[in-house]
């Protein structure tokens, strides 16, 4: 059977599951719908006693059971996340609440470690059984918000930094993830399980993290709001990295707001990533009220066009960014066109090599350094780059070569780390090519406040200099869309209903203002709710307490 017929049979297949987001009642009382509910909503039931965390911590996983077995989304649940729940809930009881997000389930990536029963694999089997020393930053910064970590999401294996040949939201560990707006949906990657997660309410919202690309792109094509922080905003310490450069760990969620508050519990220096020690601010912004109607009001806006090379411009993408720009000016900012990064520094983004470079060193140097020599026990003896290879081309469930090691091939071909004279050319390249001749010599020159692009272009330039970006929806494919396939023939990469984005990037620490701007322009346009999708959970909060 092909590839076609296949996602046609599973269209019929899952006509019946129909979304609605009607709110639900037990005994007269209301109760929002999970893929809508918002964090203000949660918090206000939880308040007045109308559920619990226990309740919602049921529901959720009751949620994820329903879906998992057809899109490979949560790798596990976490065992304890009912007892911390109920911790909360007593602790509520008794007039405390750590803050906004208190007893609230969140799941976050399979690369970010906690010291509990979960385990942090990246996806792989190199690192099953494998256990750490403390929570990870970002961990450790949840829990003291309250917050319930419900479980942990299917990814792109090793964050997409192993095969030539993979897919998308593959990972050994975890399986196939598959997005929710047509079957079989490449849910892009590497924080695949986290984009789908949130798109159909598995929990409130997630935790992604990002290299180039790994929150926005699973951000956009999941119909999302994602938050890339500026590097060293949000604590790297225990997350298995890429790149101590380019590595960030960012809330992908419905709106605008929920990500604001996800990112207010986790931003916040820490002794154990000193990237964090350059946090300018004490205290942080207020992210939350940063969400403004106004926020676009009198600001300047650049159009870097030249960044939107036309191999990958497609139709309905342009014409909803078009339409995109003429709402960002009824907003009142003032949008200027053909902000362009130098010919030089366009020649070095598409053409050179010394962002490959870069990751490479830093991967080689990083993994052992940063993760594997932190880790308490380590079953299956991996200790740097040469090892996690050869124990993933020798593991059948590894699938290996059918998905090859091409990646690590060439960082370890390439003979030097991160402390390497080498390496701090390619890195000088880089800041150059993003910093003075790129996005922020652009921001300088113009006295802009943010650039604007389709989120499909706006991930690369801001990863070589660890600037922020806040991708928002922006519209679907038509429904006459042709399905096209990624280059395994296995997952539909374009399609009808496929959402695309719309990204605000500014300068470092420059999170407050892209929020803001990206409030204003998401509540202007309200896209996330033009189309649902094809398969959501039926379990509601309302089923839980009505039982």
């Amino acid at each position: 059977m092909s590839m076609v017929a296949i996602v046609l049979c599973l269209l019929v297949s899952f006509a019946s599951s129909q979304y609605s987001c009607q709110t639900q009642t037990v005994h007269g009382k209301p109760f929002p719908s999970l893929i809508d509910v918002t964090t203000e909503d949660l918090a206000i039931g939880l308040e007045s006693s109308q559920f619990t965390s226990v309740d919602l911590v049921k529901a959720y996983i009751a949620r994820i059971n329903e879906v998992n077995g057809t899109l490979n989304v949560v790798t596990e649940i976490n065992p304890d996340a009912l007892s911390i729940a109920a911790q909360l809930d007593a602790e509520r009881a008794n007039g405390i609440t750590r803050g906004p997000l208190h007893g609230i389930p969140i799941l976050i990536k399979n690369n970010i470690a906690t010291m509990d029963k979960m385990t942090n694999t990246a996806g792989s089997f190199a690192l099953y059984g494998a256990t750490v020393p403390r929570d990870s930053g970002v961990a450790a910064r949840l829990r003291a918000a309250g917050i319930v970590i419900l479980g942990k999401t299917n990814l792109s294996q090793w964050a997409n930094f192993r095969s030539d040949n993979s897919s998308n939201g593959w990972s050994a560990y975890g399986g196939q993830v598959y997005a929710a707006y047509y079957p079989l949906q490449d849910p892009s990657g590497s924080s695949s399980g986290s984009g789908v997660a949130s798109s159909i309410g598995l929990a409130l919202a997630s935790l992604g993290t990002e290299t180039s690309g790994s929150i926005l792109s699973p951000s956009e094509v999941n119909n999302l709001v994602g938050i890339r922080p500026t590097v060293g905003l949000t604590s790297r310490s225990l997350v298995i990295p890429i790149s101590q450069r380019q590595d960030t760990v960012g809330p992908m969620a419905r709106t605008v707001k929920d990500a604001a508050y996800l990112l207010q519990a986790i931003a916040g220096k820490d002794p154990y990533d000193n990237y964090t020690s350059a946090i300018p601010y004490d205290p942080l912004p207020d992210y939350v009220a940063a969400c403004n109607f106004s926020g676009l009001a009198g600001k300047r806006i650049g159009i870097p066009r030249n960044v939107i090379y036309q191999e990958r411009g497609d139709a309905p993408v342009l014409a909803a960014f078009e339409k995109a720009i003429q709402t960002i000016k009824y907003a009142g900012a003032v949008v200027m066109d053909n902000t362009n990064i130098t010919a030089y520094a366009l020649d070095q983004y598409l053409n050179g090599n010394a962002s490959g470079i870069v990751l490479d060193a830093d991967f080689i140097s990083d993994l052992p350094d940063e993760y594997l020599s932190k880790l308490v026990t380590n079953p299956n003896n991996v200790h740097n780059l040469e090892e996690v290879r050869n124990f993933t081309q020798h593991f059948p469930q590894e699938d290996y070569p059918s998905r090859d090691t091409a990646v690590w091939d060439q960082s370890l071909a390439l003979g030097f780390g991160n402390k390497d004279p080498q390496f701090f050319a390619a890195y000088e390249i880089n800041l150059v090519t993003a910093g003075i001749q790129g996005i922020l010599g652009v921001m300088i020159n113009y006295s802009l406040d943010a650039l604007i692009l389709p989120t499909d272009f706006s991930p690369g330039l801001p990863a070589l200099v660890g600037t922020p970006v806040v991708t928002v929806p922006m519209g679907f494919y038509p429904q006459n869309t042709t399905i096209t396939m990624n280059r395994r023939g296995t997952l539909v990469e374009t399609g009808p209903n496929i959402p695309f984005g719309l990204s605000f990037l500014g300068p470092a620490w420059s999170e407050a203002s892209l929020i803001s701007f990206a409030y204003a322009y998401e509540q202007r346009t309200m896209v996330r709710n033009q189309v649902q999708p094809y398969i959501v959970p039926n379990t509601e909060l309302s089923t839980i307490v009505g039982s």
